[in-house]
């Protein structure tokens, strides 16, 4: 019975959503009641318990998520993310364009959450194909799959960071692991997928596309603009700490607990601390080094936390639905089904999250939700949970179609048919997932 209230739940969620139109965070919490209440748990306890999922889920990545936030916005706003990308294109020339726009969109997908990077990179992407005289979507797919994937598998992207805080992973081996399988996994999904995309659907190909729903595009004249190596140190500053003190604690384990060195190391590597210093870092390189007010500089940074406001209440709403799943018993009870059985947890997860990504459309909600099901079973594997957080990230990742606005942003921009969307984006999504997948359960058997 428990499953089948969970799947009635997810059932009324996408009716509420996609049928009724209503706004994600309150379906949400108008499914997480109804479960509560119809898995047992005791009225008096159930707003308590919704309370204790939005709290716990936000408590960790309110501060990493907004301050990634206006990070990445001060770095855009700046001038930074085109700098990046326009060098790199310019150094790899029209030969190797796509490796170009991969490498870009990768170091900018890191710094920015995907709708802003895409928002950010397709008008370059639009200029540099005019310009070239290439296929808008040769370059689009190797842009869509940086993007994506380090969406689903790098902190401090909603996604992986509240995954890792729910099962308690070191955000710091997320962050490493991630970028091992990220980088094979964009090479499979752009570049070598581009090849084979272009005999499945030609026709997707020769499609212009139209960014004018994006409206005027500020314009960047590349002399006033901060260096390359300026930008790409702003943008990485978070990733550099965070591996430096994931390095240290793996190669000296418990050795330096007590060495003031390595507890000074540990507390600038915590993502928190890490994402103040670098934006403090981006105050200075991408404004008041370049004359920029500070009441600008404060402006870029309130639209940023703006911006993410529904967002931060719909990943809340996801907490507050994982916790009643927990509260509820429906993960002890997947724990009991799958007790003895030989699947790994890794794989466990990416199917749970596969399933609800499809079903729901957001892959932070079926991200948020698989840790429901999921973390009563961590308790009888020895998992690894940096892994097991991918694996949650990866499925979330699949197959992106009707029920997601990333599939609606991408056919618009793209100018594409829906046939085409699907075997161009949705497969896209799907072989990053699978892909992903794949090297994440080789990883696992190389560090076992």
């Amino acid at each position: 019975m428990p499953l089948v209230i969970v799947a009635i739940g997810v059932i009324l969620l996408i009716v509420l959503i996609s049928k009724f139109k209503l706004n994600t965070f309150v379906a949400l919490l108008i499914v997480s009641f109804c479960v509560a209440l119809t898995l047992g748990i005791p009225m008096e306890k159930v707003v308590s318990t919704i309370e204790t999922g939005i709290g716990g889920t936000l408590g960790h990545i309110a501060l990493i998520f907004g301050l990634g936030a206006m990070l990445g916005r001060l770095v855009a706003d700046a001038g930074g993310a085109q700098r990046i990308a326009m060098t790199l294109i310019n150094k790899f020339g029209e030969t190797k364009i796509e490796w170009a726009v991969v490498i870009s969109s990768f170091i900018v997908g890191i710094a920015m959450f995907f709708e802003v990077g895409l928002v950010l990179l397709i008008p370059i992407v639009f200029s540099i194909a005019k310009e070239m005289k290439v296929s808008l979507l040769s370059l689009g797919i190797p842009m869509l799959a940086a993007l994506l994937a380090t969406h689903s598998f790098l902190p401090p992207h909603p996604g992986p960071t509240v995954i890792a805080g729910e099962y308690g992973a070191d955000i710091g081996k997320v962050l490493l692991y991630g970028i091992i399988v990220a980088i094979p996994t964009v090479i499979f999904a752009g570049p070598v997928f581009t090849r084979l995309a272009k005999k499945i659907v030609p026709s997707a190909f020769a499609k212009r596309g139209s960014i004018d729903s994006l409206g005027e595009q500020k314009e960047f004249n590349l002399d006033d603009t901060p260096s390359f190596n300026i930008s790409l140190l702003t943008a990485m500053f978070p990733v550099i700490l965070m591996l430096i003190a994931t390095g240290v604690k793996m190669i000296l384990g418990n050795a330096g607990a007590d060495n003031v060195v390595f507890k000074v190391i540990a507390f600038i590597g915590d993502p928190s601390v890490a994402m103040l210093i670098s934006l403090v870092l981006a105050v200075y390189t991408m404004g008041l080094n370049r004359n920029i007010s500070i009441k600008e500089i404060t402006r870029s940074c309130s639209s940023a936390a703006a911006s993410i406001g529904m967002m931060l209440l719909i990943i809340g709403g996801g907490g507050a639905f994982k916790q009643v799943l927990i509260n509820g018993g429906v993960g002890k009870y997947i724990a009991v089904l799958f007790a003895g059985t030989s699947m790994s947890p890794i794989l466990l997860a990416w199917i749970v999250a596969a399933i609800l990504r499809i079903s729901l459309g957001s892959a932070t909600v079926a991200a948020i939700s698989t840790a429901g099901l999921v973390i009563p079973m961590l308790a009888q594997y020895d998992a690894n949970l940096a892994l097991v957080t991918l694996a949650t990230g990866c499925g979330s990742a699949i197959a992106s179609h009707v029920n997601d606005a990333g599939f609606w942003m991408v056919k618009e921009y793209f100018g594409l048919t829906l046939k085409e969307t699907f075997a161009t984006w949705t497969l896209l999504s799907t072989i990053t997932s699978v892909v992903g997948l794949i090297f994440i359960l080789a990883l696992d058997a190389i560090l076992k």
